[in-house]
């Protein structure tokens, strides 16, 4: 039973409380800053707002990405950054969704963690939607079931890269041996591409034995290429993939004294895999340039926010046609500075070759520590 006086603070209570309610549906200002109780999925971006550029896993590659972003944004003058995601599909497609509820991002471009995955495309598709501006860099969607999912993909010809990372190891040992490849994710696209590349590459006297994913965990990394040394006694070639795969190939040869036995052959070039290539524990590296990925993903998705027709045919001459929606930022191929067999001439016309000293000289025009 209510006591005396009880029912007016009740009705008070409530009438304060809509009062509260009405002032936030009226007010943009009730939006948090992660938006999950803000905005809708059908609200429109605001102008002056930001891009943003989300990786697939944190590592080392990443710095270069950073500094190109910076660069452009700079040069641009426009609010760009990138954001982080713990590597897994899940984390992606909260950030996702996130940015779906701010009415402040304008552009984003995302280093896909699967590229078949289903709910990471549609929560593409939503933002694209609401007219924000989507590409893919680094790593793609499936390209046959998720190409609408993005306006254009910027960064590796994958494929390529793991066929010229294939020609080193051929060359390296002309009669053929046995591998393994190690790598983040055996789900993504950039993974998938670069281990059928390496194949091709190698060609028939190879023999791949497994593909092993680590989910992005660095010790795992490291196991898996201790178990694969382990079962395979005819192994003769180990792969990096990844770009911390190539430190955690080396520890491991190293702690096993095993260095005799194998090749080392790896893609990207992080600041410790420099260094171990330097003391001869590395003899090849394909390099990418993730600062293009990061310079360009900003000049494209500013393009695309400002509808600036001009710069977006200067880099996408091709767009609408077979693989117009593809934007390369190159390849070098990077061996020691003495005594690799590998020659400029074994690479395609589009990969560029340098000694060590020549790498570190591009990566000091460039105020790169690794790419």
């Amino acid at each position: 039973m209510l006591r005396t006086g009880e029912l007016p603070v009740m009705l008070r209570a409530q009438t304060l409380g809509l009062m509260l309610l009405a002032g936030c549906l009226a007010s943009a200002g009730c939006s948090s800053e992660t938006g999950s109780n803000s905005g809708s999925a059908s609200s429109t971006p605001a102008a002056g707002g930001r891009i943003v550029l989300l990786m697939n896993g944190d590592s080392p590659f990443w710095d270069a990405v950073r500094v190109g972003i910076q660069a452009a944004a700079k040069e641009l003058g426009v609010n760009a950054a990138l954001d982080n995601n713990d590597a897994t599909p899940g984390g992606q497609i909260n950030r996702l969704r996130q940015y779906n509820t701010q009415n402040d991002i304008l552009g984003v471009a995302v280093s896909v963690t699967d590229a078949a995955n289903a709910a990471i495309a549609d929560e593409l598709k939503k933002l694209q939607t609401r007219g924000v501006k989507v590409v893919t860099i680094d790593s793609d969607v499936d390209r046959s079931k998720y190409r609408d999912a993005r306006f254009a993909f910027i960064g590796t010809d994958n494929l390529e890269g793991g066929r010229q990372l294939g020609i080193t190891a051929r060359n390296l040992r002309p009669d053929g041996g046995q591998f393994v490849t190690f790598v983040g994710r055996t789900g993504a696209q950039n993974a998938i591409e670069r281990i059928g590349g390496f194949c091709e590459g190698a060609g028939d006297k190879f023999q791949e034995l497994d593909k092993m994913g680590d989910e992005n965990d660095r010790t795992r990394a490291r196991e898996n290429v201790r178990n694969a040394i382990r079962n395979h006694p005819g192994l003769t070639t180990l792969v990096g993939i990844w770009s911390y795969n190539a430190p955690a190939i080396v520890d491991v040869v190293r702690e096993t004294q095993s260095r005799s036995k194998y090749n080392v052959v790896v893609f990207d070039a992080e600041p410790l895999a420099i260094q171990q290539m330097s003391a001869g524990d590395i003899d090849a590296m394909v390099v990418q340039n993730p600062y293009e990925m990061g310079y360009q993903g900003v000049r494209l998705l500013n393009a695309l926010v400002k509808d600036d027709q001009e710069t977006i045919k200067a880099m996408l001459p091709q767009h609408g046609q077979p693989d117009g929606d593809l934007y390369d930022t190159g390849l070098k191929v990077v061996v020691p500075d003495e005594g690799s067999p590998l020659k400029a001439e074994l690479f395609g016309a589009k990969t560029q070759f340098l000694k060590l000293s020549e790498f570190r000289a591009w990566l000091d025009k460039y105020n790169l520590k690794g790419s």
